[in-house]
């Protein structure tokens, strides 16, 4: 599966990316609320999946 795709499983991506949504999340006059972050990521992964459909 990993040399079919581009999908990085490493842990320091998954970190970096989890760094980046808790920074949008706190910076100041943030869209994003704290709640919200669970829609958003099932809807990013939809996407990413080929699922979403809008």
């Amino acid at each position: 599966m990993q040399a079919e795709k581009t999908c990085s499983i490493g842990s320091g991506a998954v970190e970096s990316a989890v760094k980046q949504i808790d920074r949008r999340v706190k910076i100041s006059g943030a869209q994003w609320s704290a709640q919200n972050v669970p829609k958003v990521l099932a809807q990013r992964c939809a996407y990413l999946n080929g699922c979403f459909s809008a």
